[in-house]
Formats: C-alpha cells, sequence, structure tokens
C-alpha cells in the first residue's frame, strides 16, 4: 500500500476515533489533530493516529515509520499527508490527459444539427465542454441548457461567465419556449442550470420551476436536473424549486471550506450551500453536488468535504479538474493525475457511502448526468 492508502487509513480512524469529533468541517484532520495535541500536552495525536492505521493493517507499518521520520525533520509543514506539494508544478504546461479529440458520432451530429433550428443555448457548446460528444452520444443522450440568462449576478475567481450588478430581465416566455424545444430533441435527460439572479425576489426560482413544470407536461418521461444557484440561501426559494417535479437536485459546493473565500463570489458559502442541498433533500428529491480539485485543496480537506455532502444526504458526486478559463481567473495550483481521481470515486463510493461518484480531469457537474442518475437509482433498489 501506498502514501495514498495510509492516508486514507489514518482518514478512517480519525472519523472512528472518539476523543476527536467525527465532524469538524471547518478544520481539517491534521487541524483535529494538532488542536488536540495542543490539548493533551505530551501526547502527539497524529502520531497516534498513524501507529492506529498501522493496527488496522500491519502493512503500513515500514511505510507508517518513514512518514514518522519525514515528520519529524519538517517541524509541522501545512501541507497534506497524500498528494503533491503545489510549489512543485507552478509554470507546468497542461498535461497529456487533460487533451481530447474533437466531439464526434451520429447522436451528437443529430442534436447539433436540430440546435440549429432552436432559440436556445447550451451549456455544452457555449463553454466548450470537452465532454459534449460522450454525453450527447451516450445511451441516455444528455444536454445542459440555460435559462435565466448569460449574465450573473456574481463574481466568482473561477467562472467565465458575464457578471452584471442588474442583468436584463429574464424572458417570460422562456419556460414555454425551452419545453417545446427540449421534447423535440432525441435526449432522455435534461439538465436546467442557471447564473446567479441576486436581483430577483426569489432568486429566479419560480422561472426554474416553471420550466421543469412544462418539461413535464410535454414529455413526462424526461428525466430533469436542475443545476441551481444558492438563492442566497432562501429556504423557501430551495423547497419551491425541490417541489417542482424535478428528479434531481443539484448545488455545487465548488471547493473545500478554506479555499471559499478565495474561490466563490464572498454571497456564497461553504455552510449556506449545504443548507441549501439539505433543504432539498427534505423534499424527498435526489441531491447532487460537485467538487473541483486543483485549487490548493488538501487530501485531509477533500476527504471532510465528502463527508459533510454525505451528512447533509447528497446521494451523487462529481469530482474534476479546475482549469483556468482565463489569465485573469484563479491559477490551477496542481493538475491531479487520472489515478487520483479514480481513488477518490472508490473511497467516495465504498468508504463515505455515496450511490455514485464520477471522478475524472475531464468530469464536470452535469458529466453523463442522465447514465449517473440512472445507475445510481438501480444501485439503490438492489441494496434495498
Amino acid at each position: 500500500m501506498d502514501a495514498v492508502g495510509l492516508g486514507k487509513v489514518i482518514s478512517r480512524c480519525c472519523h472512528l476515533r472518539r476523543p476527536f469529533p467525527r465532524r469538524a468541517p471547518h478544520r481539517t484532520i491534521r487541524q483535529i489533530a494538532k488542536a488536540s495535541t495542543e490539548t493533551a500536552g505530551s501526547t502527539d495525536a497524529f502520531d497516534e493516529l498513524v501507529k492506529m492505521a498501522v493496527s488496522v493493517d500491519p502493512s503500513l507499518e515500514n511505510l507508517a515509520k518513514e512518514h514518522l521520520k519525514r515528520r519529524a525533520g519538517s517541524q509541522g509543514a501545512s501541507s497534506s499527508v497524500v498528494g503533491p506539494n503545489p510549489s512543485a508544478v507552478k509554470g507546468q504546461d497542461k498535461p497529456p490527459w487533460l487533451r481530447q479529440r474533437g466531439a464526434q458520432g451520429g447522436k451528437y451530429q443529430d442534436l447539433k444539427g436540430q440546435l440549429r433550428g432552436l432559440s436556445l443555448a447550451t451549456v455544452c457548446e457555449e463553454a466548450q465542454c470537452p465532454n459534449i460528444g460522450e454525453c450527447w452520444n451516450g445511451d441516455t443522450g444528455t444536454a445542459t441548457i440555460m435559462v435565466l440568462g448569460d449574465t450573473c449576478t456574481r463574481g466568482c475567481r473561477f467562472c467565465a461567465v458575464n457578471t452584471a450588478k442588474t442583468p436584463p430581465p429574464p424572458d417570460p416566455d422562456e419556460p414555454v419556449n425551452t419545453a417545446r424545444a427540449v421534447a423535440s430533441w432525441g435526449v432522455g435527460y435534461i439538465v436546467l442550470t442557471s447564473v446567479d439572479r441576486d436581483d430577483l425576489p426569489d432568486g429566479g426560482a419560480e422561472h426554474f420551476a416553471e420550466t421543469v413544470r412544462e418539461l413535464k407536461i410535454l414529455k413526462p418521461e424526461l428525466l430533469v436536473e436542475c443545476l441551481t444557484p444558492d438563492f442566497r440561501g432562501d429556504v423557501a426559494a430551495v423547497k419551491h424549486l425541490a417541489s417542482s417535479g424535478l428528479d434531481v437536485f443539484a448545488h455545487n459546493i465548488e471547493t473545500v471550506a478554506s479555499l471559499q473565500r478565495r474561490v466563490r463570489d464572498a454571497r456564497a458559502n461553504y455552510f449556506q450551500s449545504l443548507d441549501v442541498l439539505k433543504t432539498a433533500k427534505e423534499c424527498g428529491v435526489v441531491t447532487k453536488s460537485s467538487i473541483m480539485l486543483g485549487l490548493g485543496e488538501t487530501d485531509d480537506e477533500i476527504i471532510d468535504t465528502m463527508y459533510d455532502l454525505k451528512d447533509v444526504g447528497v446521494e451523487l458526486l462529481t469530482l474534476g479538474q479546475y482549469l483556468q478559463p482565463t489569465p485573469a481567473h484563479l491559477p490551477v495550483t496542481d493538475y491531479v493525475k487520472p489515478e487520483k481521481f479514480a481513488e477518490w470515486k472508490k473511497f467516495g463510493e465504498e468508504v463515505v457511502g455515496f450511490h455514485y461518484v464520477a471522478s475524472g480531469p475531464l468530469v464536470r457537474s452535469s458529466y453523463k448526468a442522465g447514465e449517473v442518475y440512472i445507475e445510481s437509482i438501480l444501485r439503490g433498489k438492489k441494496k434495498s
């Protein structure tokens, strides 16, 4: 077993060990250990966790000794136990696994042809998503439609969407027009998403909900996912949309707790996003979220975020590589290898307990959303 394996065992021990709180969303496992050390005096809590990991898996003994030796000479390095040093990848070119061929395929060409005659914009095309061919050609074709305009009232440092304090008002005919257009497509799953509309009293929740209702009237068998903003934490708005007839309520927490202010607009925050997801789940719908990697987060923080999402009922999770859209946006701290993404998928499903985790360098929030939803439901039925 490698250092990643050691880190996972340590993390599991930390969640099981009673002297530490099981959940501390704003603190990493290393910080918990440090605080416990300060309280206990001569006891080194983190070293104790390493020893506990060895007791769980004796094969880790040699690796643990090496780790403790390195740690003794590091004088409390701030980076995670596992994972690369961010400073080691500055100026690094994009790795080969982020290069992908252009979209092609029969269903992709058909959908692209239909779009030419419609007035709808897909995020898939406008954002030049690298997965467009894979999603549109899937067994359950998936497309992502943006409603409520293309101008956001917020300015997150990872996002290239246009921003303005007061965007143009929403098109009142958009819900009906969207439903009519989508009903004519050959897709079985549609993702509706939007910019933040803090200028609207309900954040655009009713506009979203009306679009869902119109879609279900025209094509009842269509699966509908809404990838939503946080509606400023407005519980009534969240419940209104979650009760509209949608099949999946998605809201992205985006990054770990410690990076929220650096990555997201100041009006968004970690706990507000968790509350949105918890409120939606209480309405009885499937919930979903997403985490970007490569912004400077540690493995411990990713684990904490996974458990926090699971604690509020999230069933589907996606993890993908953050890519800088323009030089004015946040730089990439490190490029996470495909093998590491595979480990996060396994950890999320087998240890944390998500129904399904889509994890990969090119995975995005709506990545093959139809297949993810259907597979998760089938797995859930088998478990029950």
